[in-house]
């Protein structure tokens, strides 16, 4: 898992750009293999921003730009705490399911490789993980997004529900 930071233009902030999975695949034509490679890259802003994306072609660099373009197409803002996230989640994608929960302060991201790319891009830096069922990046990268994206804070769906966060304890 490689990362990358890259200085981009003024108007946008330095993003984290980080190598969840290359796979390589082979075509047998009459010739014998054609190879080429499949890509599975996330992008954050550190900041609760995150997205992934999937690249392929016939060569690695190639693959990443590919999937580095779509990861930042996909972004999308992620409700963080200070010091983790708001709630637990179970985050799920087809045989993938993927279990967030808040840490306290100085616990670190307790997570394996694809679920770490997401959670350190995106910025998160106490929590705890497990993945359950597959374990196999494509599914758990998109689970891991999947409960990312269906988190919210306790101003939010107070929001919601007309109220004041302080009536909601109620």
């Amino acid at each position: 898992m490689a990362e990358f930071k890259r200085a981009s233009d003024g108007n946008q902030d330095e993003l984290v750009e980080k190598i969840v999975f290359i796979n390589r695949v082979a075509k047998v034509v009459k010739g014998g293999r054609r190879f080429s490679f499949s890509a599975i890259v996330v992008v954050g802003d550190g900041r609760g921003k995150v997205g992934y994306g999937l690249g392929k072609a016939n060569q690695v660099p190639e693959a990443i730009r590919k999937g580095i373009e779509q990861a930042k197409k996909d972004m999308s803002k992620v409700a963080l705490t200070e010091v983790s996230i708001p709630h637990d989640i179970v985050g799920k994608f087809k045989s993938g399911s993927v279990m967030l929960r808040p840490a306290s302060d100085g616990t670190g991201v307790i997570a394996g490789g694809a679920v770490r790319a997401v959670l350190e891009a995106a910025g998160i830096q106490n929590i705890l993980t497990k993945c359950l069922g597959s374990n196999n990046p494509h599914n758990l990268v998109k689970a891991t997004l999947n409960g990312l994206r269906r988190l919210r804070t306790a101003e939010q769906i107070a929001k919601l529900r007309n109220l004041k966060t302080s009536e909601m304890v109620a």
